[in-house]
């Protein structure tokens, strides 16, 4: 079969996932054959059409793709398939996967603490709105751009001027984790009730209960993210992990 023809197979998508769905059907066509390594993808406008979505939805479908190793970018050429095997080996730019998953937990751990201690009424009420909007948001985007707004707001609450500046100087690795996790492990749910356990013990200042959600909560990304790195099929393809 063709590129051409496959895509042309594509119908409209319905569903609120859109994203997820677009991931996962480039994601089981490359891995599976259907489009060649070294194929040129078609545009962002042709694949948005094709799937009957926005293209903000396929640009975050192809981030996640080039994430896994599966697609390259190249400026004025557009995206071309460069493997049939995603890399266990993931990287956001200059920032590995393995960097972010070791590093977040010597950082955010103690700033949640820190934060339970030392927050201000109006921090608090920042981050329980942010735990308000990530429960009702149902854009992808949004959502991920919540996640870090909240993770950077943790951050500035500690009162550590240090953990601030690392949190938001690694704030566009943490969106492509979130937004990899998101389409490959479905977690958002999950997530969204980890974040409301982390708030609500910052809220109360409870430095012990604070500390303990967000290292459930991080042990939760780092599993994730182990089996993304391992998994090699599509969805339904492989036992996923629970949300």
């Amino acid at each position: 079969m063709s590129l051409s023809d496959w895509l042309t197979e594509k119908a409209p998508i319905s569903r609120k996932n859109a994203a997820e769905v677009v991931f996962e059907d480039l994601r089981g066509a490359i891995l599976g054959g259907r489009v060649a390594v070294g194929s040129r993808l078609p545009s962002e406008s042709r694949l948005a059409e094709a799937y009957g979505v926005s293209r903000p939805i396929i640009r975050e479908a192809m981030r996640s793709l080039q994430t896994l190793g599966l697609t390259r970018s190249r400026s004025g050429s557009g995206s071309f398939v460069i493997s049939a095997t995603q890399r266990s080996e993931l990287d956001y730019g200059t920032i590995s996967a393995r960097d972010l998953v070791e590093a977040r937990p010597h950082i955010e751990i103690p700033a949640a603490g820190w934060a339970a201690l030392r927050r201000t009424d109006a921090q608090v009420a920042r981050l329980l709105d942010l735990c308000d909007g990530m429960e009702r948001e149902t854009d992808s985007l949004t959502w991920v751009r919540l996640d870090s707004d909240f993770h950077c707001q943790i951050a500035e609450a500690s009162q550590n001027a240090l953990f601030a500046r690392v949190v938001q100087e690694s704030r566009e690795a943490l969106m492509q984790q979130s937004e990899l996790v998101n389409l490959m492990a479905d977690r958002r749910i999950a997530s969204n009730r980890e974040h409301r356990r982390i708030a609500e013990a910052i809220s109360r200042g409870d430095e012990s209960g604070a500390v303990d959600a967000m290292r459930d909560h991080l042990g939760e990304v780092e599993r994730a993210m182990t089996w993304i790195a391992t998994s090699s099929a599509p969805r339904g393809g492989t036992s996923e992990p629970s949300s």
